[in-house]
């Protein structure tokens, strides 16, 4: 018969102790905490846009890669010539600005202001290519 005051039983008695003592943590209930905020984000429509004039630019050779950041307070359409440069141009959504001078705006790499407007349309006409007079022979 095996006695019960062995340093063994003596240990497995105090692991299985340890089991039952727990620690209670409480959780910060939701109603404490505030609501996140929502993000800027580009729809449907207007990437569709943004990647219609991105993949005209590609196919003309002048960019190269893109990014978009979705922020609190904008959402940013960045073009690059390389991915390891500064951006060429940043298009970017604003809604604090939609009933001023408009949500969307094109700003260049020095960070100049080049297109601003309330329609995403009309910012990106800045990228059209002027027509150009071809010689005849």
């Amino acid at each position: 018969m095996m006695d019960d005051d062995t340093p063994d039983s003596r240990a497995r008695s105090e692991r299985d102790d340890s089991h039952d003592r727990g620690t209670v943590v409480s959780f910060p209930s939701s109603a404490t905490q505030p609501l996140p905020t929502e993000t800027i984000r580009f729809d449907r429509r207007e990437l569709d846009q943004l990647l219609r004039i991105y993949s005209l630019m590609v196919g003309a050779g002048e960019w190269r890669d893109y990014a978009i950041d979705q922020l609190r307070d904008r959402a940013v359409f960045s073009v690059f010539r390389r991915s390891s440069e500064m951006p060429l141009y940043r298009i970017e959504k604003n809604p604090k600005l939609a009933r001023r001078q408009g949500a969307y705006s094109v700003v260049s790499a020095s960070g100049q202001i080049l297109k601003r407007g309330h329609e995403l349309a009309n910012v990106l006409k800045i990228f059209d290519k002027p027509l150009r007079v071809v010689a005849s022979r």
